[in-house]
């Protein structure tokens, strides 16, 4: 390779002059190439990027500030308002400065916050309700939030809701002598004192304690905390009160409205400045429930009045003092409307109103806030803590006798000899027996509903169905429990249904042992609503229709926004054979309870038993709707320690029925309309 250095002095010279120029020229170059890529930067910052940039410095300069709208009211199927918010004022505060004990600037300015506190107690107790509890120093300190605990330095803190006249007044005139203060116009929630259908309705709590909670049925409330760059209007306030059960909760965004927002300045400190803009919040929409006040209130004190009955008076042999809690569902056969939905006992959902709740009412009401007809957690607890889920009991017989008829199994002329005691297992060493180890004879499938024999059951059903399929006899029992609505959502717009206890999957007991058991209702739990779903759908043979409990919402102007429609869920093909055969054995003799009911009705008592402390007691269960030809409403009621059915559940279904009778007419005619003419 040839060297680029030679003896000559002149020619070293030259070359090296070359490489000078050939590095001046690159040195150029690149500066060149780097100086054209900054001013294609600044080009873009300045024309394509900078729009956003400037709404993104604005944002960092204007807080958007949520107010809280007020909430939709909940009404009763004949206007009464069940739920319903009334607007009050409220006494708000902006910090101007830092009070924080965690700053040097915080602790200096700290003695004009307390002087603050102690000015505001003054007012308050001067102008304030004399008849309310009055707010103390420590309290109001707390509520201004001083060290950042709830809110950001722009947010406002709300110090006292329910202001009376004087004390707005006093502020709005004053308005420069209390810097960051404002009067601001919230609502306060209210629940009918008469106690409606309270765990149906539902009640509300703070935000802060519902976005934070691991449940799962509040989720919804933690995905909009954890929510990023959400419209102003759909933000939620720490201190705003949210649905928490019931329909306050399920219907949560129709009731809630859209908030309004104030655009709040603030400086490089997070603090506010200038001053703010409001935009107005708007009203929730209301819903209008298919409850009928004065049906529901007839079936709550149906409940109580039978409950305290059972107690005093012997039912086969014995007064039943372990009965305290009842359920009862009325629902409209044909629409799915729920005109009546009871827990008893209930209790004042006023208590909720703050948002939160005394530890002492809450020792009160723990056992019974929560709703017994679509959970197991019932309204308190029986003398030997049963849930509401009882089991089936004898209402599960006129399902039983339609699988056996549909499977073959047997027809609507087969006799069966009941002798009192069914046998069945290995070399049969295991026996059911009827109730009070009576023997009926001759039974077909209708009579055998109507003296409900167990032994039909077990021999007819349970066994034949094992003989069918094996152990896959559990399958096809579960699919026609479901197609009926047992151990399945019933679709009610209801938070936290329970879907059952379905006892029949249990892997302990053999197939055939729980197909038996299954038989005769003493192998599956189900909520009340269940069962008036159930027995809505024998009425209708075979449709399974969507119970609601809201028929349609509206609009601050009572314009309609939603309406519900009848929703037949399934249809259940049987032959018509099949639906006679079995609801003509639905005539169970409650004569004590519906002497002189005005319609033929079917119904079907039940007395599932349970076992505590050495023995098993007896849960009363009972179904029924009416009229039987041309049904309108259906009725479900446990009273779980109660006794048999036909004693403790089915003289608070007559109530319901005559209740509905007169509100909208068991054969389509209003009574109290009647005997409105015939007064007149």
């Amino acid at each position: 390779m040839k060297s680029v250095y030679t003896d000559d002095p002149r020619e070293q010279e030259a070359a090296m002059q070359r490489h000078f120029n050939i590095r001046l020229n690159m040195f150029f170059f690149s500066a060149f190439a780097i100086f054209t890529v900054i001013i294609v930067r600044l080009a873009i910052l300045q024309f394509v990027e900078g729009p956003s940039l400037s709404q993104q410095e604005t944002a960092m300069r204007v807080k958007e500030v949520p107010l809280s709208p007020i909430r939709g009211s909940i009404i009763a199927a004949g206007g009464e308002k069940l739920a319903y918010s009334t607007p009050v004022q409220s006494l708000y505060i902006t910090l101007q400065k830092d009070y924080s004990t965690t700053t040097d600037r915080g602790k200096e300015n700290r003695p004009e916050a307390l002087a603050l506190a102690d000015k505001l107690k003054e007012v308050f107790d001067k102008y304030g309700d004399p008849n309310a509890t009055k707010m103390t120093k420590e309290e109001i300190i707390k509520a201004m939030d001083l060290d950042y605990r709830l809110n950001n330095g722009f947010s406002a803190r709300r110090i006292k809701i329910d202001l009376t006249k004087e004390e707005v007044a006093y502020f709005l005139e004053r308005k420069n002598q209390f810097p960051g203060i404002e009067v601001v116009e919230e609502s306060i929630r209210h629940y009918d004192k008469d106690t409606v259908a309270v765990q149906t309705v539902g009640y509300l709590k703070k935000f802060s304690n519902a976005s934070t909670t691991e449940a799962s049925d509040l989720q919804y409330y933690k995905n909009i905390r954890e929510q990023k760059d959400t419209d102003p209007s759909l933000q939620y306030t720490e201190t705003e009160l949210v649905g928490y059960d019931g329909l306050e909760l399920y219907y949560q965004e129709e009731l809630r409205g859209k908030n309004g927002f104030k655009s709040v300045p603030i400086d490089p400190r997070n603090m506010a400045t200038g001053i703010p803009e409001v935009t107005p919040p708007v009203k929730g929409y209301d819903l209008h429930t298919t409850i009928n006040k004065n049906i529901q209130m007839v079936a709550e004190q149906a409940i109580l009045d039978q409950i305290d009955w059972v107690h005093k008076n012997p039912v086969s042999g014995k007064t039943h003092p372990n009965a305290k809690t009842g359920y009862a569902v009325a629902m409209e056969v044909d629409t799915g409307n729920v005109v009546a939905m009871a827990s008893m006992p209930d209790y004042d959902t006023n208590v909720w109103q703050s948002g939160g709740i005394d530890p002492e009412e809450w020792n009160k009401i723990n056992k019974n806030y929560q709703n017994g007809t679509i959970t197991p957690y019932s309204s308190g607890q029986s003398g030997h803590d049963f849930g509401s889920n009882v089991l089936l009991g004898s209402t599960v017989k006129p399902l039983s006798v339609l699988i056996g008829l549909n499977e073959n199994l047997f027809t609507t002329n087969t006799y069966y000899t009941d002798r009192g005691i069914a046998y069945f297992g290995k070399n049969d060493s295991s026996s059911v027996r009827n109730s009070g180890r009576r023997a009926y004879g001759p039974l077909d499938p209708s009579g055998a509903i109507f003296h409900s024999s167990n032994t039909f059951m077990v021999e007819m059903i349970g066994e034949k169905l094992y003989s069918k399929y094996g152990a896959d006899g559990i399958d096809v029992w579960d699919k026609y429990m479901k197609e009926f609505g047992l151990g399945v959502s019933t679709g009610v717009d209801l938070p936290r249904e329970f879907l059952g206890s379905l006892g029949y999957k249990d892997k302990s007991e053999t197939p055939l042992s729980r197909l038996v058991y299954a038989s005769f209702g003493q192998n599956g739990g189900y909520t009340t609503m269940q069962l008036a779903q159930y027995t809505a759908t024998l009425a209708t043979h075979g449709k399974r229709m969507q119970p609601h409990l809201v028929s349609k919402i509206t609009d601050e102007n009572n314009n309609i926004v939603e309406e519900s429609k009848p929703t037949v869920l399934n249809e259940v093909k049987f032959k018509e054979a099949y639906w006679k055969e079995v609801i003509s054995g639905m005539k169970t003799d409650v004569s004590s309870a519906f002497a002189g009911f005005p319609y033929d009705f079917a119904r079907k008592t039940g007395t599932s038993e349970q076992y505590a402390k050495g023995e098993n007691r007896d849960n009363g269960v009972f179904i029924a709707f009416a009229p039987r030809e041309n049904p309108k409403l259906a009725v479900a009621v446990i009273v779980p320690e109660g006794g048999f059915g036909a004693w403790s559940a089915a003289p608070v279904a007559r109530k319901i029925f005559d209740a509905y009778d007169q509100e909208y007419g068991l054969d389509g005619v209003p009574k109290k309309a009647q005997n409105h003419i015939v007064n007149e």
